[in-house]
């Protein structure tokens, strides 16, 4: 074995997933015409003297496709989760039934369905991009082996696998666009 240094495979890897992982949070918080919990993740409330989620302030349901509901869990917080929705940007109107907060996820129209898809590709465009930059940080890598006594072989081994990884993290993103954009116009 030579002395040449090893390029960490797993570690551009690890990034590229970074890279999904982070689209899939951004896709999450996208509102489609149905109910999610996690539509409310951006949301914080200036709760106890700090600004606190709201998924840690009561229990969220999904009770059915066009409702979300918030349990609250202490009753003087209401109306700051509730004037935090309404303030959130959201397009939503909570009602409030006692400890509840229901929110009804009005129908999209077709102009705001397209519109999201449009901000879902800029997401999925930044994603690839990410992984891009990983790949050539790993083709970097790579080079700098080179002046270091990585044989040719071993370099063009590396630089096929550093690709190979880039393809199948660039398929997953379209694949993960794909889905989202079908969630997004279906009626």
């Amino acid at each position: 074995m030579s002395d040449a240094p090893e390029i960490d495979l797993d570690a551009l890897q690890r990034r590229m997933d970074g890279a999904m992982a982070a689209l899939r949070t951004e896709f999450a918080s996208l509102r489609t015409g149905r109910a999610s919990a996690s539509i409310l993740d951006p949301i914080h409330v200036d709760a106890y003297g700090q600004m606190t989620p709201v998924n840690q302030l009561g229990t969220i349901n999904v009770p059915e496709p066009r409702m979300v509901v918030i349990n609250v869990w202490d009753k003087g917080m209401i109306s700051k989760v509730e004037k935090a929705i309404r303030e959130s940007g959201l397009g939503i109107n909570p009602v409030t039934d006692g400890p509840l907060i229901r929110l009804p996820i009005p129908e999209l129209n077709e102009q705001r369905r397209r519109e999201l898809t449009k901000v879902a590709a800029q997401y999925a465009e930044q994603a690839r991009v990410a992984i891009r930059n990983v790949r050539r940080d790993g083709m970097d890598q790579i080079k700098k082996a080179k002046t270091a006594g990585l044989s040719e072989d071993d370099q063009r081994m590396y630089a096929d696998e550093v690709q190979e990884l880039t393809d199948k993290a660039i398929v997953a993103v379209d694949k993960a666009l794909e889905a989202k954009q079908a969630e997004i116009m279906q009626v």
